[in-house]
Formats: C-alpha cells, sequence, structure tokens
C-alpha cells in the first residue's frame, strides 16, 4: 500500500499533534491540519490529499458533517474521526458518504486498520473495465493493468502488462470507452496510461514494460498531467 497524503481536520491542537505522530508511526503523512470548515475545504482543494479525517465538533459555525457534505460534492474520499456518536450526529452522518467512522479515543493499530481497510475498498470501488471481443471471445479488462492503446488502421491494440489484444475498432472509439482519466493521447497512434509511465524524453515515453513516442504536440499535456498526480 502506498503511503497516503492525509489531511485533518479537528479543532483541538493537541489532538490534532496526537493524530499527527499516530500518522507517522504508521506510515502515513499528515500534510495539513484546519480547525474550521473554511480553511479545511480551501486547504483540501489546494493540497489535494488522498484522505481527509474529520471531526464533526469544529470551530465555527458549520461543523465536519457539513464539511463532509460539501466532499461529497467534490467526490473526495474521507473518513470521520470523532468521539461525537449520539443518535442526532448519526443521523446526520446518514447523509454524507464517508469511507468509515473511527470513535475517539483510537488507538494507532486501530487507526491504521481503519483507515488501510476504508482505502482498499475506496480504490477497489473506483475500478473500472474494459471490456472487448478478441479472436471471437469477450475479454473484461481492469483499465488500471492497461499500459496503452495502439491504433493499427481501423483496428486498436490494447496492450496490458501481460497481454496484447487487437480489437476491430478505431483508437478513438476504444479510447472513449474508458472511463479512467489517466489516459492521455501521446501521439495520434497511441493512448498512454499515466500511471505506467516511469519517464518521459524528448521523443520517447518510458513505460514499465516498454517504450513508445511522444508527439511534440502532446508532450506538454502529458507532463503537465504527470506533474498533477
Amino acid at each position: 500500500m502506498k503511503s497516503l497524503n492525509i489531511y485533518i481536520v479537528e479543532d483541538e491542537p493537541l489532538i490534532v499533534s496526537t493524530i499527527e505522530v499516530a500518522l507517522r508511526k504508521q506510515g502515513f503523512y499528515a500534510i495539513g491540519d484546519a480547525e474550521d470548515f473554511n480553511t479545511a475545504l480551501k486547504d483540501i482543494e489546494r493540497l489535494k490529499p488522498d484522505l481527509t479525517l474529520i471531526d464533526i465538533q469544529l470551530s465555527g459555525e458549520k461543523d465536519g458533517v457539513d464539511l463532509a457534505t460539501e466532499l461529497d460534492k467534490r467526490h473526495k474520499p474521507y473518513l470521520y474521526l470523532s468521539s461525537q456518536t449520539d443518535p442526532n450526529t448519526i443521523e446526520r452522518v446518514k447523509h454524507t458518504n464517508p469511507l468509515g467512522y473511527i470513535v475517539k479515543p483510537f488507538t494507532e493499530t486501530g487507526l491504521r486498520t481503519n483507515i488501510e481497510l476504508a482505502w482498499h475498498n475506496y480504490k477497489d470501488a473506483q475500478q473500472h473495465y474494459l471490456t472487448i471481443k478478441h479472436e471471437g471471445r469477450l475479454h473484461r479488462i481492469n483499465e488500471n493493468t492497461i499500459s496503452y492503446l495502439k491504433a493499427y488502421d481501423n483496428y486498436c491494440y490494447v496492450i496490458t502488462q501481460t497481454d496484447t489484444f487487437l480489437v476491430p475498432h478505431t483508437l478513438k472509439h476504444v479510447s472513449e470507452q474508458l472511463e479512467s482519466e489517466d489516459f492521455i493521447k501521446a501521439h495520434r497512434s497511441y493512448v498512454v496510461n499515466l500511471s505506467h509511465i516511469i519517464s518521459v524524453d524528448k521523443n520517447t515515453i518510458t513505460l514499465k514494460n516498454d517504450t513508445i513516442p511522444v508527439s511534440a504536440s502532446h508532450k506538454s499535456l502529458v507532463v503537465s498531467k504527470l506533474k498533477g498526480k
């Protein structure tokens, strides 16, 4: 599991410090914190954490449930980390979509376990599949495993980490079926998965298992997207 960048929304400085220490000891990165709704929302948009931990009781008029509602609108993942378990609060929480609810006081092991399970389930739910027909058989391919697409006349090669499929559709048609935002055109004949890129040189992109061309007209966008990941 990768080391997650985590943002903390909590109005008690001592608890913030405790959470930060616990996160570091468990291999996570605490990249910022806030004690109120407005600061938290601005920071989350700017810092783009992998995950946000939200206490319900915050400084100001708006609380953690209000923040969670805004993060739901922006499709940003979060966990509640709160001591509030009263019926009214839980009823409000039911109208939001957290990855989980960690009750204070927490243990370091419990914090790590909840975060790891929540992140695993989140990433699993984010997976998309491409259904193609190859040599008379239907294949359902996890998009994360696709390294790149390559045009071949009116056909298209779908190259994964382990297999190559020739599909009776154009590059444009196949690329439009992809749901993941990680795919970008690198050349008039190639669409590449940003997650598989190792490096970008003057005229080529090095992938985990291959090398493909990158055109001057597409290179700047590829590099820009890579920097934003």
